[in-house]
């Protein structure tokens, strides 16, 4: 008989397949890869499973009506995983479903803050035989390893102890800088982007794609400020969620005007289905981390196993508080290259009182700025470092009661 896995492995284990789910989706529609977005299908069952079997294991350990209360909380966050597994799905489905997706799209996406590269590792490079661990591909180069294929067979989120093999192919997130790099590393040669076309006027279609690109950084911003909220149980935190909410809906519903208005200058507005299905999957995700942060709302701590879960995840959420002299003070974000330097992303900064999220590269920090970030474990000290924060590890997050906002 095989031992049951505890309700914190099932929590960690949906969590990151269903995020995996949606890096590879939108990795499916970048590359318009069919093999990728059947991938995201496999990844649905298996959250599905794993969700299945929380909820037995969870429907087990309420004994007492006390611990049916203390467990909701794991229940409640086990739906907007499934949510926004299930999103992640439908987004594969535009290339399965060959929905058609304007080539303006793939261009804003190739240029944006954060881009998806595949990489394969050619016969003369510095990455095969060694461990992932002993690379650090996220400190140096910024890039993250969301999965690999190998001849036939994919290898999702891979672990620290995989070693990497010629002709592995790997599909990575990060700047757009730190695609070169691994290039390289990899035995290819730089292919340095050209900088995106510039047009005196934008058309209709131009301002529906910026829109859809808007919308999938507002859902992955939200759900990364989610999972900080419950970490660090901060109620600014889950308001800002509450504002990207707000910002996705109305997002959505002027894209709704644009993709009407682009449908007039196009031979075949075929095309535009895939926006608005890309749009409404985005717009899931954010309602799907807009639930999360009840658990943060209510004056009843969330269960620990939820705080245990999150931090025990393929990426981590990490905070620093710039301090005064150090080398994060007074550069900006671009000058310190931190999604390079520690492989973090910054999310959200806090600055008297008040958040701003996903900060462009010319945002200069000063002493007493709260960065949150979300990456590789191995990475969150390394962004202490940089922001002189010498608090020991711990100290944040779940010590010590929740306090009221002013």
């Amino acid at each position: 008989m095989t031992q049951r896995r505890t309700v914190k492995d099932l929590l960690v284990g949906a969590k990151d397949a269903a995020e995996l789910m949606v890096d590879l989706a939108y990795a499916a529609v970048f590359f318009g890869d069919e093999s990728i977005a059947r991938e995201v299908l496999r990844l649905e069952s298996k959250v599905d499973d794993l969700l299945v079997d929380l909820r037995a294991v969870c429907m087990l350990a309420a004994r007492t009506p006390d611990d049916a209360d203390a467990l909701a909380g794991v229940l409640s966050l086990a739906v907007a995983i499934e949510d926004i597994a299930d999103a992640a799905e439908d987004i594969a489905q535009v290339v399965l479903d060959d929905l058609g997706v304007p080539a303006e799209l793939r261009d804003d996406l190739r240029h944006a803050a954060e881009v998806t590269a595949r990489v394969k590792i050619r016969e003369e490079n510095e990455l095969e035989g060694r461990p992932l661990r002993d690379l650090e591909l996220p400190a140096r180069t910024g890039m993250w390893l969301i999965a690999l294929r190998r001849d036939d067979d994919w290898i999702y989120g891979p672990g620290p102890d995989e070693l990497l093999l010629e002709r592995d192919v790997l599909f990575l997130q990060g700047p757009p800088e730190g695609v070169d790099t691994v290039r390289e590393l990899a035995g290819g040669t730089p292919r340095t982007l050209p900088p995106p076309p510039e047009q005196p006027k934008l058309s209709h279609l131009d301002r529906a794609v910026d829109l859809v690109v808007e919308m999938k950084n507002s859902s992955e911003v939200a759900v990364g400020l989610a999972y900080s909220a419950l970490l660090l149980r901060d109620r600014s935190l889950a308001a800002e969620v509450m504002v990207l909410e707000d910002k996705s809906d109305d997002s959505f519903h002027e894209l709704q005007g644009w993709v009407l208005r682009a449908a007039s200058e196009l031979d075949d507005p075929e095309e535009l289905r895939g926006l608005l299905h890309l749009a409404s999957s985005s717009e899931r995700i954010v309602d799907a981390a807009k639930s999360m942060t009840r658990l943060v709302e209510s004056d009843e701590p969330p269960h620990p196993i939820i705080a245990a879960a999150l931090s025990q995840a393929d990426e981590i959420v990490g905070e620093a508080i710039v301090n005064p002299g150090s080398e994060a003070d007074g550069r900006s974000l671009r000058e310190l290259e931190i999604h390079t330097a520690t492989g973090m992303e910054i999310l959200a900064i806090q600055r008297d009182d008040r958040w701003r999220y996903r900060p462009r590269g010319t945002r200069r920090l000063q002493a007493g700025d709260r960065l949150l970030a979300i990456g590789p474990g191995e990475g969150a000290p390394r962004l202490r470092e940089l922001c002189g924060d010498e608090r020991p590890e711990g100290e944040e997050g779940w010590a010590g009661p929740l306090e009221d906002e002013d």
